[in-house]
């Protein structure tokens, strides 16, 4: 008995042996598997990049092709070849950098032992920039991507289109708002697609309607034998819009707007008022709020009201004693009175609507009031200045 379970004890030990030399073996085939997908992943191609042709711009094609460079290794998806080592070969074979077609950058890339070769264009055709990109697989001596972007005449941005341009030739995330931007031609204003200040410029003619409630309602229809007008309290409105932008980043921009305006004409009355207002406005989609100050030359009268509610202007019947009980003096729209300036506060808030290069403002505006709330609509129109 003692004989027959040192064997078994024997065997049980060997067959454990054997099973841990397997799992070593399957450890370590594990390993050098894992490695070598490590070192394979780790081996990116090389890709020469030579001069970029480059036409209607001032940028010249050594730097057009030092841009895309740049913007290439950002990628980190390739082993850009540096430019210094690319002259150097190209000297000693006594090849110049300018080259663009397929076979002369196929040659190249031979000699300068690279896996791929960058080729393009960045050209200025028609009031665009229009950006072509290709890559070379040198083995095989064939195209293997081109990218085609289009772009708006914005010579200071060219670094951002290659950024655009390369991202989307190998499917990396893109600022879609940047894109738009820099390739709409008919997007909002904003300090990248329209750098210069005076470009930004929406000042244009304005019309509306006033509407006109409350005590100031009552005495716009009363008679001018008691101190009104005679007139209705909705009036039409014309004028004319100044802007000066003092901000203009991102998404949005600040602004100054001076803004005379002419109201009742329609009614026989002469209303000039001047409002100034500083604005802000959302250049993705053009909405605007904005308030300020504004100023109306209209006729005013001294007075007071009686118990029953009667105006009266105060020494309307040139007798000093007029006011016997000597009722609070206050000063109202009196269409008997002298010509005053009065101030207020606007409000106003609105859409610029876009066709073509035809910009149309339309503004709901609000002027509250001890007298009654003042409000109403305008719009207007302007073509974006060159």
């Amino acid at each position: 008995m003692v004989i027959l379970h040192q064997k078994v004890k024997h065997k049980n030990i060997k067959t454990m042996k054997t099973k841990i030399e397997k799992i070593r073996k399957m450890m370590l085939c594990l390993i050098i598997i894992f490695g070598i997908n490590i070192n394979a992943q780790s081996q990116k191609s090389t890709v020469g990049i030579l001069n970029i042709y480059s036409s209607g711009l001032s940028i010249t094609n050594a730097q057009m092709g030092n841009l895309l460079r740049s913007e290439v290794e950002k990628l980190d998806t390739f082993e850009v070849i540096d430019k210094f080592d690319i002259d150097y070969l190209l000297k000693q074979k006594s090849i110049e950098a300018d080259c663009y077609n397929k076979l002369c950058l196929n040659e190249i890339g031979k000699i300068i032992n690279a896996d791929k070769m960058f080729s393009g264009s960045v050209e200025l055709i028609n009031d665009q920039i229009t950006i072509t990109l290709r890559l070379i697989d040198v083995a095989t001596g064939s195209v293997e991507k081109t990218q085609v972007n289009e772009f708006l005449n914005l010579p200071v941005e060219i670094k951002n289109m290659l950024k655009i341009s390369v991202s989307e030739m190998f499917g990396q995330t893109v600022d879609e708002t940047m894109k738009t931007t820099l390739s709409k031609k008919y997007n909002y204003d904003n300090a990248i697609n329209n750098p210069q200040a005076e470009k930004l410029n929406c000042s244009g003619p304005r019309m509306g309607v006033a509407f006109i409630t409350g005590t100031a309602s009552k005495i716009m229809k009363a008679p001018k034998s008691q101190g009104g007008f005679d007139s209705y309290p909705v009036m039409f409105q014309f004028g004319y819009q100044w802007e000066q932008q003092y901000l203009n980043e991102g998404n949005f921009q600040a602004l100054f707007e001076f803004i005379p305006i002419i109201t009742g004409l329609e009614q026989g009355m002469f209303v000039p008022s001047f409002s100034v207002l500083n604005g802000l406005r959302d250049n993705k989609n053009g909405w605007e709020f904005a308030f300020g100050p504004t100023f109306t030359i209209n006729k005013m009268g001294k007075g007071y009201y009686e118990e029953n509610g009667d105006w009266k202007i105060y020494n309307w019947e040139n007798d000093s004693t007029y006011n016997p009980n000597h009722l609070d003096l206050v000063r109202r729209m009196d269409s008997r009175g002298n010509i005053r300036v009065t101030s207020g506060l606007v409000f106003a808030f609105g859409k610029t609507i876009k066709s073509g290069s035809l910009n149309l403002p339309v503004n709901i505006f609000i002027n509250p009031n001890k007298d009654g709330l003042r409000f109403g609509i305008s719009f207007g129109y302007n073509a974006k200045k060159k």
